[in-house]
Parts: structure tokens; C-alpha cells; sequence
């Protein structure tokens, strides 16, 4: 008896096709059910709905806001990628793509709500791009953020096989009335920063440039000069792993610290143009004085100097050389914040100090370096 004749869905002739085109539709269903706990780790107030629907929903209203105003943030991880690609170590360039957002909108006084990723990827491998969304999910649920949607773009005739691009979307909300615009910012104010954990996701051009194009280490490399930088189980980490340290997320200390009544005047976060492009933004017409030497000095920030002989200048003006984020407070709120940010988990180093606009520096900015 022959064998009847088999039958086409519409579904099963479109996956098909699709995946002679080099889609395979099974791989973006698995990656769905992979990610679907991660993302539902994320729940908080306010989150309406689940992953799955056409658009992200959140419920201002029953996450407690009165007047509030919507403050959103976008960005990327940039060529900080390629150390992922390197090292096939996937699951901390999400928090990175978190962080870059949250970090940003945290600087006006507002609490992250919620978060949409987009991840363009050549074939959507369920194990890579589930390790990217658990990064995502654990960065958002650390942020108290909640991960609404996303997208998932397999693009085999854009993007090289073993590469992926990823980028993500925050939106924040404040009481309008208690909006930090950095307008108060004002001589005599207290800079207080906050620690980063490294390079975070910024000048990784040139960082690539100087360990494996200028000279020959590879991720694998072993550098004595970062011989205090080591595992959980005490072994001193590679090159590709250090420069993959997630960075640092801010928004619970500083969030503690606004919840404890204690009002920062102006606050920044320390991203793309280092010290001289950012502190600035909180009040272009004052001058802000750094003290060298105020923190405690992370090892892969004197290794690149030495590497690339870049003036301290201009290491400065790329870098975050170790404080991820500033505060300008009033000297009599100093004390009090630095217990709230202890508490909340970080430390925090008196850095500099607030003047009346000044000439400017080598820079064009308003930021004077002081030994």
C-alpha cells in the first residue's frame, strides 16, 4: 500500500523555504522558550502582559507615580563585542547593554522601568543568544527593570557567521518634582564618584587596537600587570575575560540615595568621552577640580598608557580611569551620603570640587586635572 501523500501547513512550506534562505524559524522558537524564564525573572509593578505580544506594556500608574516624566535611554555594547566573539563568553555583554542605558537615565533622578533588547544576529544559535538574554534578565532584574520585549533579527547576508550586533532601549520615569537636571549644580558643591569596574563599554576601539594590533597578546594572554585580577576560584584571568568585566550598574545605590532624602545637585554618568566629556554635562558654566589620586587605581588603566604612550589627558578623555559615575553634592550632605551608598553596596571617594566657570583647559572643558 503506498504511503499517502504528505501534507503542507503553511507554516512547515514558509520554515522551508525560509531556511534554504538561511532562516531556520525552529532555532527563533527555541530561542523563545530558552529565553522565557529569564525574561519572567524581571517581573516588577507595573508590568503588564508577557513576552510574546506585538508591544511592551507598563502601568505607570500601578507602579505608584503620580506626576511622573518619562526619561529614556538607548545605546549599544560597541566593538566590545568582538572579545565576546574571541572568547566565546556571551553572557556579560548584556549586562553591558543594560548598564549603558540605566546608567544614563539614573543620572536624572529617574528609576529605570523598563527595557526592550534587539539582537541582529546571522543565525539565531538558541545557547548564544539565550546566554545574551540571561545577561539582559539579570541586569534588568538587578536594576529592578523590567524586560517587556525584544527582537531577535537573523540577517546571514549582513552579519558575519560567529558575529552579532546587540543594542537595547530603557525607559525611566521621575516625579516630575524631583527631576536632577544638574541646573543646581553650583561653586562650592562636593564631587563624590563611584567606582567602575573597568573600562566598562567605552574606548574598546582603541583598546583592541593597543593589546592586539599594536602589540601581540591575545585573549588567552596572561599580563602580570593585571596578576591581581583573578576568578572566584583565586586563578589570574586572561586578557579577553578582563576586558569583558560587565559594567558597573549604579541605579540601586543611587536610588537608595535619593530615597534616603538626600538631593544630589547634579549627576553623571561616566560613559563615551571619559572624565572631560561628561562631568560638564551636569552644569556647562561651572569648572569641575579632580583630584589624581582620591581612588583607589584600577591596573588596566596605567597598562594602556604605558602600551600606547597616550598623555594622562587624553586617557582621561576617553576612559572612565576608574569612577564610572559622579555625584556633586553639598559638603554638609557628603557624610551622610557616602553611609547610604556604603549600605546600598559601594563605596564612594570624595574626588573633587565645584568652581565658578573657569578658562578652559587643554581639553575645551570645564574639567582641571589637579595632583
Amino acid at each position: 500500500m503506498s504511503q499517502p501523500a504528505e501534507v503542507h501547513t503553511p507554516t512547515s512550506v514558509a520554515g522551508a523555504a525560509y531556511a534554504a534562505a538561511g532562516v531556520d524559524l525552529e532555532r527563533g522558537y527555541e530561542v523563545v522558550r530558552r529565553i522565557r524564564s529569564s525574561v519572567d525573572s524581571t517581573r516588577r509593578p507595573g508590568m503588564m502582559g508577557g513576552i510574546g505580544g506585538f508591544g511592551g506594556m507598563f502601568d505607570l500608574k500601578a507602579a505608584g507615580y503620580h506626576d511622573p516624566v518619562l526619561v529614556s535611554g538607548t545605546d549599544g555594547v560597541g566593538t566590545k563585542l568582538f572579545l565576546a566573539f574571541q572568547t566565546g563568553i556571551h553572557s556579560t555583554v548584556g549586562i553591558d547593554a543594560v548598564a549603558m542605558c540605566v546608567n544614563d537615565v539614573i543620572a536624572q533622578g529617574a528609576e529605570p522601568l523598563f527595557f526592550l533588547d534587539y539582537v541582529a544576529i546571522p543565525t539565531a544559535e538558541p545557547t548564544v543568544v539565550a546566554d545574551i538574554v540571561h545577561g539582559i534578565a539579570t541586569a534588568c532584574a538587578e536594576s529592578g527593570c523590567a524586560l517587556v520585549g525584544g527582537e531577535t533579527a537573523e540577517m546571514n547576508d549582513l552579519y558575519e557567521a560567529g558575529t552579532y550586533d546587540i543594542a537595547g532601549f530603557c525607559v525611566a520615569a521621575v516625579e516630575r518634582t524631583k527631576m536632577i537636571t544638574g541646573a543646581a549644580t553650583q561653586p562650592g558643591d562636593v564631587l563624590l564618584g563611584l567606582p567602575s569596574s573597568g573600562p566598562h563599554s567605552n574606548g574598546y576601539s582603541l583598546l583592541r587596537k593597543v593589546f592586539f594590533k599594536d602589540h601581540d597578546f591575545t585573549v588567552d594572554s596572561l599580563l602580570p600587570e593585571l596578576a591581581t585580577l583573578t576568578s572566584p576560584s583565586g586563578s589570574p584571568l586572561p586578557l579577553g575575560e578582563v576586558l569583558l568585566t560587565p559594567t558597573t550598574l549604579y541605579v540601586q545605590p543611587v536610588l537608595a540615595l535619593l530615597r534616603s532624602g538626600i538631593s544630589p545637585h547634579g549627576m553623571a554618568n561616566i560613559t563615551g568621552g571619559g572624565f572631560f566629556e561628561n562631568i560638564p554635562r551636569m552644569n556647562g558654566d561651572l569648572s569641575y577640580h579632580i583630584q589624581l589620586g582620591s581612588w583607589p587605581e584600577l591596573p588596566i588603566f596605567p597598562l594602556v598608557q604605558s602600551l600606547s604612550g597616550l598623555q594622562r589627558n587624553a586617557m582621561f578623555n576617553v576612559f572612565n580611569m576608574g569612577i564610572g559615575f559622579v555625584l556633586a553634592l553639598a559638603p554638609d550632605d557628603v557624610p551622610a551620603a557616602q553611609e547610604v551608598l556604603r549600605t546600598a553596596g559601594t563605596e564612594s571617594y570624595v574626588i573633587g570640587t565645584v568652581s565658578a566657570g573657569e578658562p578652559e583647559t587643554e581639553s575645551g572643558k570645564g574639567v582641571h586635572l589637579h595632583e
